[in-house]
């Protein structure tokens, strides 16, 4: 077609390995894949159709834009709706005001602490983006085992994706575009990367695949490839806040993020599901808004 920029849809673009081949390649100046890539995208394209052909609407953007608005498209509950939710258990908590949630939380990933993170309008599509989401620690070497093990319950080697601020995305990635919707993938930096001994090249197995091989080793896959999300001042102000203090106090704009779930559950939606699978795994805080229980 000679088109420099190409729109991509439908279940195989949620391969976001060959989505960053494909974005090195070349062959375009960018590529566009909608984040809920499968079926449940046709939802957005009855929309439309149904705005730009029954109601006769003009097709506009202004070529800047975004106008998913960082897919956080599902529904919100409210602080008070959280709190009637947490007197009715008689749950214990601790209520944090604004301007104090991004560094409490910051802390607590700085001890090393697993937090499920529950914020705002839920995510549309398969990716947790930092809305239904749980976090860690990406400079601890056994964040991913922990999490995989005590809170996914599924194998130790399952590798986990990064959260990263928006303007820091190509100090720790060799990428020089922003993944708000986690379907790129590319290398960790190289000054980021921590080469291998002789000893430990020969290794085999979960032997090989334990060896930290970068700055931030629970989001570094075998071969120094890490499946991006970056975080935008815009969409999502609080998560990003969050990322910017604990840049600020402990060196990294970078964070595990996995979804809010466990093995063979749906991404949870609502506050009681939230805390549901808080207390079914071994997690070892809960934030749902502005509310902080601790396990």
């Amino acid at each position: 077609t000679r088109k420099k920029y190409l729109c991509l849809a439908g279940g195989v673009a949620l391969n976001c390995v060959s989505n960053g081949k494909l974005l090195r390649s070349g062959i375009f100046d960018d590529i566009y894949i909608q984040p809920a890539a499968g079926d449940a995208g046709g939802a957005i394209g009855a929309a439309m159709i149904g705005w730009h052909q029954y109601f006769g609407k003009e097709r506009k953007t202004d070529g800047k834009t975004d106008s998913m608005n960082g897919a956080y498209l599902g529904p919100r509950y409210s602080n008070e709706n959280i709190k009637t939710y947490l007197d009715e258990k008689r749950l214990t908590y601790l209520r944090l005001k604004d301007d104090e949630l991004p560094e409490k939380i910051a802390d607590l990933i700085s001890e090393e602490k697993v937090i499920g993170w529950f914020q705002g309008r839920m995510e549309f599509g398969p990716r947790a983006l930092g809305s239904r989401t749980i976090i860690g620690d990406a400079r601890s070497p056994k964040t991913q085992k922990v999490i995989n093990l005590k809170i996914k319950y599924r194998e130790s080697f399952r590798p986990f994706a990064p959260s990263v601020r928006e303007e820091d995305i190509s100090e720790y990635f060799d990428i020089d575009r922003p993944s708000p919707y986690m379907l790129l993938v590319a290398k960790v930096a190289k000054n980021k990367q921590l080469p291998m001994t002789k000893e430990q090249e020969s290794y085999f197995g979960l032997k090989k695949l334990n060896i930290s091989r970068s700055e931030i080793p629970a989001v570094t896959h075998v071969d120094y490839s890490a499946r991006i999300q970056s975080v935008s001042k815009k969409t999502n102000k609080r998560y990003h806040e969050m990322l910017t203090v604990f840049k600020q106090k402990y060196g990294c704009p970078v964070v595990v993020n996995t979804s809010f779930n466990v093995r063979g559950e749906p991404i949870v939606c609502t506050p009681s599901d939230a805390y549901r699978c808080f207390m079914r795994t071994e997690m070892d805080y809960l934030l749902l808004n502005n509310y902080l229980l601790k396990k």
